[in-house]
Parts: structure tokens; sequence; C-alpha cells
């Protein structure tokens, strides 16, 4: 699904590959397919996100990890 867009006054439209759709002429469960696309690419945002916190959070472990192991001595 590309996208779903809705302007002042005019009607939802679905544009999917490519072609657009009048959202509000589509059979009830051709809505429920777009409205469960779009609970999906909000939860694919959502964890992408999640992902990018841990990810930082990841690093900035290692960094101090670095820096405290600098002053214990390597195996040899």
């Amino acid at each position: 699904m590309d996208e779903t867009t809705q302007q002042d006054n005019q009607a939802p439209v679905l544009t999917f590959e490519g072609k657009r759709y009048d959202l509000n002429s589509l059979p009830d469960e051709l809505k429920e397919l777009v409205r469960g696309m779009q609970v999906a690419d909000a939860q694919l945002r959502m964890h992408e996100d999640t992902l990018k916190v841990l990810a930082v959070g990841r690093q900035s472990m290692a960094m101090q990890l670095n820096e405290k192991l600098k002053a214990i001595p390597p195996l040899p």
C-alpha cells in the first residue's frame, strides 16, 4: 500500500501500486484490508524506532564498557 490521503472536503483516496481508488467506494472487505495494512505499517514504524533506540543504547553501553576496560589489563 502506498498511501491513503484525504484533503479538505475530498473523498479519501487509496494509492496502491501506482493506481488511485476512491476509498469510500471500495467494498467493506477491502476497506478492512486497507485498515489492516495501515495498522501493520504503524507497527512496523514503531518497531523500527524501538530497534533504533536499542541500537543507540547498545552503542552507549559498548562505549562505557570500552572506557572501563581501559583500567583492566587484558589477558596475554
